[in-house]
């Protein structure tokens, strides 16, 4: 097991902090964080399970507020189907290889490890989103340029024109996401 530590840094003077255990095909993280829209702070505990090719298999969230406990369970075949662990097909997510969590930077290892891109390539691609507190999942659309063996270009293609050049580890995990992560 490997510990990784991140601060949120896009509300001063912190505000996340994760720690998240990585294993082989597998993670475990507790997140302490404020809520953006104004709420209260929050605790986000997560799993998540791959298989070889980093492709998602399982994901389990809970959240602790003073709104309460919130939980959710997702399972993927690896293919881009999602379904809850109750057994309800989620169609909206089909096409969904990965999973960007926010706020973790931990989740961007997932396509910057799956896609194996060459410098200078690009790939667009569409991903489950799922934002704490409220841990509803939607779609977006993202894009990923390799730049280097360091560094990639984060792209949220969703209408914000929001970019971020990612630098990462030999292993694909951040180091530095500018204006809202830093590993520690």
């Amino acid at each position: 097991m490997r510990t990784l530590d991140w601060e949120g840094i896009w509300h001063a003077p912190t505000a996340s902090w994760e720690s998240l255990q990585l294993g082989e095909l597998r993670a475990e993280s507790q997140l302490r964080a404020i809520d953006e829209a104004g709420g209260p702070s929050y605790q986000l505990d997560y799993q998540l399970e791959w298989d070889e090719q980093w492709r998602l298999r399982e994901a389990r969230f809970s959240v602790e507020s003073d709104r309460g406990t919130h939980q959710l369970h997702l399972l993927t075949d690896g293919e881009g189907h999602w379904r809850t662990a109750a057994g309800e097909a989620l169609a909206e997510l089909d096409g969904c290889l990965d999973i960007d969590i926010w706020p973790s930077p931990f989740t961007n290892t997932f396509p910057i490890r799956r896609l194996h891109l060459a410098e200078g390539e690009r790939q667009e691609l569409a991903v489950v989103y799922l934002e704490a507190p409220t841990l509803r999942p939607v779609r977006m659309r993202q894009g990923y340029t390799r730049v280097d063996a360091h560094h990639y270009l984060y792209e949220n293609l969703e209408g914000t024109n929001f970019q971020a050049l990612l630098t990462v580890d030999d292993d694909g995990l951040v180091i530095d996401y500018p204006t809202l992560f830093r590993r520690v």
